[in-house]
């Protein structure tokens, strides 16, 4: 045991690392040569839109945050990230930026989506389908032969239909729409105060600068308060927490019809918006296999980070 109150072999070559970053937040685990867990912790969000100037020096912002951390704990010698969004021409990029900040080769890391890193923990290609919602959705199919099959996950301002982004968009949606027709909130007077209260004030002006102003995840995080407005009897969250659900279930069924019959999983933070969420997604996909499963995708990462090392 050094100085630092780390063992020899938790600074050796086993050491790996892995993330799973998402637009609300980031998840890290350090595991040691035999797969056990040394550290784990949480981060900020951020995503793999390099294109985009401020959301790549999000992502430098995060790495580095879980490098300073991480690296107490022990320093790895594989990283591997999932991160949502990243598309394949910037897997350069991203690899450039972990890389520097661990201070290994870029032979060391290997980068990703959330998505694929998601498959791969629960099922084996061509095994089953898999739904992620969270601020986005996106579905996935990976075949034996390594064809991937992917629908949804075009972004907030196109489509990600039953995502937390999408929850809250159509909420302020349909609340000004009957604030236009009716000079007040109707029936939606649990949604609107719930909303005008997480955004900070009731005026345009308030809406508009926070909306405008903000980024995906933050967007998504008023799909909480619809959830809460919709459990609290509000008829119109009620009504798009439904069709949320039958978004959801479309992007199934999307997969079902391109890549076979499979069971249909679905994972994500947003799932517990409701109650009874789950089921609503299982109603819409009656006749098909659905499952939920619990899957820590950080672990996975750290996994593949080890097949850098074989």
């Amino acid at each position: 045991m050094g100085d630092d109150g780390l063992s020899a072999s938790d600074t050796q070559d086993g050491v790996c690392l892995g993330i799973d970053m998402g637009g609300t937040g980031s998840r890290w685990v350090l595991i040691d040569a035999e797969g056990a867990v040394l550290a784990r912790g949480a981060a900020h969000g951020a995503t793999g839109h390099l294109f985009r100037p401020e959301a790549k020096q999000d992502f430098i912002a995060v790495i580095a945050a879980i490098a300073a951390v991480a690296r107490d704990s022990a320093q790895p010698r594989a990283v591997h990230i999932g991160a949502t969004g990243l598309g394949e021409d910037y897997h350069e990029t991203a690899r450039d930026i972990v890389s520097q900040a661990f201070g290994l080769s870029v032979d060391s890391v290997s980068v990703g989506d959330d998505m694929d890193l998601a498959f791969r923990s629960v099922f084996a290609p061509g095994a089953g389908h898999l739904i992620s919602v969270g601020t986005g959705s996106v579905g996935m199919h990976i075949g034996q032969d390594g064809e991937v099959v992917r629908v949804g996950g075009r972004g907030i301002l196109i489509d990600d239909g039953g995502s937390g982004a999408w929850i809250a968009l159509r909420a302020l949606d349909g609340l000004y729409r009957i604030l236009d027709e009716k000079g007040g909130c109707g029936d939606a007077t649990i949604l609107a105060r719930q909303l005008f209260d997480a955004i900070g004030g009731d005026s345009w002006n308030d809406v508009r600068a926070y909306i405008y102003g903000a980024d995906r995840g933050t967007i998504g995080s008023l799909a909480r308060v619809v959830g809460a407005a919709a459990e609290a009897g509000d008829r119109l969250a009620q009504t798009i927490i439904a069709e949320a659900a039958g978004e959801l279930a479309r992007l199934g069924l999307a997969l079902i019809k391109r890549a076979g019959e499979r069971p249909v999983g679905f994972v994500g933070g947003l799932l517990d918006i409701t109650p009874s969420f789950r089921s609503a997604i299982g109603a819409s996909l009656s006749g098909h296999e659905v499952v939920f499963p619990q899957i820590d995708a950080a672990l996975g990462a750290a996994r593949i980070a080890q097949t850098l090392r074989r």
